[in-house]
């Protein structure tokens, strides 16, 4: 499946958490990467400096859907199921395990 013209979902709703050209401490989810040129294409699409997490992301009828609405969704979902949890502090000092 070849990429639909005018969507660049992928270049928006992912995250990415190496460098990239223009966002040297990666590119938060929902944010549009700087390399995504008006018509949603991507400028470094087939160059040597597209990133290895960018070239490694190939269409498909499953990711992509019918329409750009449909795949921002699916991404943006992904990204939300996939995001690392934090954990929140539940104890202001360290807690002494039983010995067994």
């Amino acid at each position: 499946m070849n990429c639909r013209p005018g969507c660049g979902a992928c270049c928006i709703a992912p995250s990415i958490s190496s460098a990239i050209p223009g966002m040297p401490g990666g590119k938060p989810a929902g944010v549009p990467c700087p390399q995504l040129i008006g018509d949603y294409r991507c400028a470094m699409f087939g160059t040597d400096a597209r990133p290895a997490c960018c070239g490694g992301l190939q269409a498909s009828m499953e990711m992509c859907g019918n329409n750009r609405d449909e795949a921002l969704r699916f991404l943006s979902e992904l990204e939300a199921a996939t995001r690392p949890t934090t954990f929140p502090i539940i104890c202001e000092r360290p807690v002494r395990m039983p010995k067994d």
